[in-house]
């Protein structure tokens, strides 16, 4: 078993979901952790739609982070999809931590998440998020009444946005992994190819320039991903999947202002990822109900 250096205690590492309604800052605390963008973000909930690992090594330990798809009542296939991934992190996990939004009582929805991430049977910590807009008085009170729904193995109120308790929450998962040797090479990030990343920038420009339900109606493929001899760039070429022809022209926009203005803002996020210039081509496509259908779910990478 590897030591860490000063060889008092055992080298720690194990795998981390973590879990939560939407919106409660799941991805922003695996970000801020890793000091990486791994997930993108965005005020919308259900941003996240797979599982992403992203792997954070220290002199002696290694945490693999499972941020998920914020745990919700499915309406539709994907969404029920989502909710399978999410479940399958749960249950491959060696330690669960469940996020809340600070706020006056738990909630009914967490009260729910709560007893189906209890149902799995694996070391659960409480994280308390979002302590930069409550006040402080409250908190005591706010442990008190959830210490009461579970035993906890631990519970930290922290911020994800100012960082406020972090390194307090990070103390607090390692000393609660499992002895072990590393599963990744300590400079590892996540095990997800390039292109992953690039379709989810992608998307994350969708997200945040249009409202509704446009964003939950797209997905974004990679159809051509090469990269470029030392004096040309490497060409990305993807395609936004839609539900509907009307959503088609609102990406589109006029005379295709939209679909430039989201290919410019994705190709200067896309260069600086992966430090090189690249050739970002666009286009539009439309899949009628795909988010219903297994067939196109399959395709799209959301079913293995």
């Amino acid at each position: 078993m590897q030591e860490s250096r000063k060889g008092a205690e055992p080298f720690r590492s194990g795998y981390v979901a973590v879990a939560g309604q939407p919106n409660v800052g799941k991805s922003t605390i695996i970000n801020r952790l890793l000091q990486f963008k791994l997930s993108i973000t965005t005020p919308k909930p259900q941003t996240t739609r797979h599982r992403i690992m992203g792997i954070l090594t220290g002199e002696s330990y290694q945490i693999i982070f499972l941020d998920t798809p914020g745990l919700i009542t499915p309406s539709y296939r994907l969404q029920e999809v989502m909710m399978e991934t999410a479940r399958r992190a749960v249950l491959d996990s060696d330690l669960l931590l469940f996020m809340v939004a600070a706020a006056a009582r738990p909630e009914e929805r967490d009260r729910e998440i709560l007893a189906e991430l209890a149902a799995a049977r694996k070391p659960l910590l409480l994280g308390i998020n979002k302590i930069d807009l409550v006040e402080r008085g409250l908190l005591p009170a706010l442990e008190q009444a959830w210490s009461a729904l579970h035993p906890f193995t631990g519970i930290v109120p922290f911020s994800a946005h100012t960082g406020e308790n972090c390194d307090l929450l990070l103390d607090t998962l390692t000393a609660r992994l499992p002895a072990g040797v590393p599963f990744y090479d300590q400079d590892a990030l996540t095990e997800h190819p390039e292109r992953f990343f690039v379709s989810e920038i992608i998307r994350e420009k969708i997200f945040a320039h249009f409202g509704e339900e446009i964003p939950y109606s797209t997905a974004v493929i990679i159809d051509e991903f090469r990269e470029g001899r030392p004096d040309r760039k490497d060409l990305i070429k993807a395609r936004i999947v839609v539900e509907r022809q009307s959503q088609k022209g609102i990406i589109i926009g006029r005379g295709g202002a939209m679909l430039r203005r989201v290919g410019e803002e994705a190709r200067a996020d896309i260069e600086a990822f992966l430090d090189r210039p690249v050739f970002l081509e666009l286009w539009v496509a439309v899949r009628d109900k795909w988010r219903k259908n297994d067939t196109f779910l399959r395709e799209f990478g959301y079913q293995g």
